[in-house]
């Protein structure tokens, strides 16, 4: 894996390529799934979600045009987190967005190919498979990090 290690002066430096990187470096590395992990250069703490949230701030801020998270989204996502039981919102956002990409390159591909089936039909069986994946994903029984209390009956 790949470290970036982060300076007093917000400088970003890669220990692979031995120079220093831009966030928008660091954008084309998730792009081209290359895994990283962004560190404190004194300390060592793991920094890689800041950095993460912070291209998500650049991106949403360069192009009005590609914006992903609405006022109203955002309020709703600071309100999950002042739930007194919060919701797996995570899990249900990473798989959610996982099908989505697959979802999208699975569209590109068979759009490169010619189509097989009339495009109703394609659309059918993405529908179906999205009805699949919620239906899967809304049986799944409540994953949260409880799993590490021992427990109280032994």
């Amino acid at each position: 894996m790949r470290v970036i290690r982060k300076y007093a002066n917000r400088r970003l430096y890669d220990t692979q390529q031995s120079r220093y990187v831009t966030l928008e470096d660091l954008r084309r590395l998730i792009i081209e799934e290359e895994p990283f992990r962004v560190e404190d250069a004194k300390s060592g703490e793991d920094l890689t979600r800041t950095i993460l949230l912070s291209i998500i701030i650049e991106q949403e801020q360069a192009d009005s045009e590609a914006e992903v998270f609405s006022n109203d989204l955002l309020a709703q996502l600071i309100r999950v987190y002042d739930m007194s039981s919060p919701l797996p919102l995570a899990r249900y956002l990473e798989q959610g967005t996982q099908l989505m990409l697959e979802q999208q390159k699975r569209m590109q591909s068979q759009w490169q190919q010619a189509i097989r089936h009339s495009p109703m039909e394609f659309m059918r069986e993405l529908a179906e498979e999205n009805m699949r994946f919620w239906q899967k994903t809304l049986n799944q029984p409540n994953q949260t990090d409880d799993d590490d209390t021992p427990d109280k009956s032994s």
